[in-house]
């Protein structure tokens, strides 16, 4: 494939960036939308559990899929493909009348938006030179602090002002007007097709489970993602019951917590780089315990208070995910990374639909509606982020092999 030009690689790079911006801000905007799901829907926190979890569940399962058919098709038409089921999808939960028809969008949405970040970050090496690549990557994963930081109090605010509608429809429109900057900016990207037949996906599958060291990162991964779900789906309907927050000033913590994380991620890669994965995931795994235990304990606490421990965790449970994936990738036999990831992506989506599912069924309602055992939530994901360190001592980490020019 001839090489683009750099305006037409940043145009490309932006696109991604956008693609990855919408589906995660679709994952992100359902948890502080939980105040408003209840009351309009008339649910149980269980059930709004089973909102959350039925996004990540569906993905994981869609992953897995992936594995199987991502290399067998133009790229850019299964992207643009997948994108467009994927707005639909949000859009068909903007337009969902009933808490049911709301939880089948939502599965839906998982179904679809589930392979967008394995598919970005594919084209971003199929497209990119390696001697670029890591600024690239730099750019589309920014993304993640920007649906933190702007993307979950925008859609705050339009809830608020308008209905709980309202991000869905916003969202699916972003997703149409992306979809056709994609169009444009993608080159056809078929030079995968062209390589000759390799193993089987399944065998490369097969490979991957029968290998001890893989199945322990996959543990390791399952534990880090599950330590932070128990008790994040559900902080907001925690200050609107029970440290009295009204609708409009939960975006506060959103963005105080990503402009935080923002700041940090930097600090902790460098730290990561001079002292070590596995000691620094340590650190901070053992961190990430205080404030998340209490967030869970603020109410009577000021708002300056509670905006000091989510803006805590918020940073520790990011930074804890730096020198992690970092030990994820290096548990991987690099023979077999790419298949390694795809199913890592589905054991990640599983765990944090699984913790949001237990999260839920843990906590209850007393007579005056407040938030019971919130707390019981955030020892279960404490217990988790102590397994997970534990197993990060047990891992064998392979170092990267030479780039092959």
């Amino acid at each position: 494939m001839a090489q683009l030009s750099r305006k037409r690689e940043l145009w490309l790079l932006l696109t991604l960036a956008g693609i990855q911006f919408t589906h995660i801000l679709d994952f992100m905007i359902m948890m502080p939308l939980g105040p408003q799901f209840t009351s309009v829907f008339g649910i149980s926190d269980a059930k709004f559990a089973v909102l959350v979890s039925s996004y990540n569940l569906a993905a994981g399962v869609s992953g897995l899929l992936a594995a199987t058919y991502l290399d067998k098709f133009d790229r850019k038409k299964l992207l643009l493909t997948l994108y467009t089921l994927f707005g639909l999808a949000t859009l068909a939960c903007g337009l969902a009348p009933t808490y049911n028809a709301l939880i089948a969008a939502r599965v839906l949405a998982g179904v679809f938006g589930g392979v967008l970040s394995a598919q970005s970050q594919t084209i971003v090496a199929d497209v990119i030179p390696f001697e670029r690549r890591g600024r690239a990557m730099s750019i589309v994963m920014t993304s993640f602090s920007v649906a933190v930081v702007a993307g979950v109090p925008s859609g705050l605010y339009l809830s608020a002002h308008f209905s709980w509608h309202a991000p869905f429809i916003a969202i699916a429109t972003l997703v149409g007007i992306l979809a056709m900057g994609a169009l444009l900016t993608l080159p056809p990207l078929r030079g995968h097709l062209n390589m000759g037949r390799k193993s089987s996906a399944w065998r490369n599958i097969q490979q991957v489970l029968m290998d001890p060291n893989h199945l322990k990162a996959f543990v390791f991964s399952a534990l880090m993602m599950f330590a932070g779900f128990t008790v994040i789906p559900f902080i907001t309907i925690y200050l609107e019951a029970n440290v009295g927050w009204r609708t409009e000033q939960l975006p506060i913590i959103y963005l105080c917590g990503g402009v935080a994380s923002m700041a940090g991620a930097r600090f902790i890669g460098r730290l990561t780089d001079s002292q070590g994965k596995v000691k620094v995931f340590r650190w901070m795994a053992v961190l990430v315990i205080f404030p998340l235990v209490a967030t869970t304990l603020t109410q009577g606490l000021p708002m300056w208070a509670v905006v000091i421990v989510s803006t805590t965790m918020f940073t520790c449970m990011s930074g804890r995910m730096i020198p992690g994936m970092a030990i994820v990738t290096s548990a991987a036999n690099p023979v077999l990374r790419g298949t390694f990831m795809a199913l890592n992506s589905s054991v990640q989506a599983a765990a944090m639909g699984t913790a949001a599912f237990v999260g839920g069924y843990v906590i209850s309602r007393d007579a005056q509606n407040m938030v019971q055992h919130y707390w019981v939530s955030a020892l279960i994901g404490a217990c988790a982020s102590v397994a997970a360190l534990v197993m990060a001592g047990k891992l064998k980490l392979y170092q990267s092999p030479p780039a092959v020019a």
